[in-house]
Order: C-alpha cells, then structure tokens, then sequence
C-alpha cells in the first residue's frame, strides 16, 4: 500500500433502481472525491447494474471507498481494479465529430493507425469511433489536428481485473 496519488477504478454492483447512481456521487462528493469518470450498465444478474468509476487519490482513498459504499443499501458488491494495466482490461470509446480542410488525408491516416472507425462522412467532414485503452483514446484525441475538432463524446472507462488477479491482491 502506498501513499501515492494516482488514479484508481473501482467497480461496483448495484440495485439497478432510480437514483442509485446519484447516491453514489453524492457519497464521493461529501467525503471530497473527484470522479474521474463513472460509467453503468446493466450486469450479468437481472436487477444490478455494474458502476466502473475513476477517482484519484491514494491507497487509503480506495479503502475508504469501498467502506463508505457499503453504507449504501444499494451496493451489492465493491471490487478495486488493479492499478496495473497488465491485470486489468479496460475500454472506452469516443466519438470526435472533425472538420475537413486540407489535412484531411492526414485524418484518415490517423484512423488507420489508430484502428478507428470512420462511422459517419460527408463533404464537411466525419464522425470517427475510436475505442481502446484511455491512454490510446487521448493520444488519439492529441493528435488530431485541434482546429479541425468540432465535438467529442466520450463513454468513461469500464474496465475488469484479468482472471488471474484475485480480489483483495495487489491493490
């Protein structure tokens, strides 16, 4: 256990019941966690979603989490994602609406190394989907030329520990 502030994930099951997501946030908020990002979807068991959130702090920030959580009758389940991308998969994807001017080329190249899609294209310009690692999403992002780039939506992270990596372990 370190004291080092970096960012964690931590997925959570939860009721899949109105409100449950603001509980929550409204949890991370009081005891002054930032959320980084947070994503839910529905999960393997009808009637719980699983929350992926991203929060920077220390170790003891992740322990105070999941304790804190656990106060909340809607949680069923707190697992900490391992900080090391090794033991861990994790995804997002994000849709950049750019502009074409003369770098266009340059854009489909871009896509081609990057391994997005183009999903939308017209004469002013596309709507590119680029899924990965976040690391691969930003540098994506950084690279594209910034006056060209109209909108970007992004999902937030949802991520797993690898089957090798057993809860409570490493983190």
């Amino acid at each position: 256990m370190t004291n080092q502030i970096r960012e964690h994930l931590v997925s959570m099951l939860v009721h899949n019941k109105p409100g449950v997501m603001r509980k929550v946030a409204n949890l991370f908020a009081r005891r002054g966690f930032n959320i980084s990002s947070i994503t839910v979807g529905e999960s393997e068991t009808p009637g719980l979603s699983r929350l992926v959130i991203m929060v920077k702090g220390d170790d003891k920030t992740i322990e105070q989490i999941e304790k804190q959580a656990y106060k909340l009758v809607e949680v069923v389940k707190v697992t900490p994602i391992d900080p090391l991308p090794e033991n861990r998969v994790e995804r997002e994807m994000a849709l950049i609406k750019v502009r074409f001017d003369e770098d266009k080329q340059e854009i489909f190249q871009l896509v081609e190394i990057f391994r997005g899609k183009i999903i939308d294209v017209s004469r002013e310009g596309a709507i590119i989907e680029i899924t990965g690692a976040r690391s691969k999403v930003e540098a994506f992002i950084n690279l594209l030329p910034q006056k060209q780039v109209e909108e970007i939506a992004r999902t937030g992270i949802v991520a797993m520990n690898r089957w090798n990596v057993k809860e409570g372990e490493g983190f």
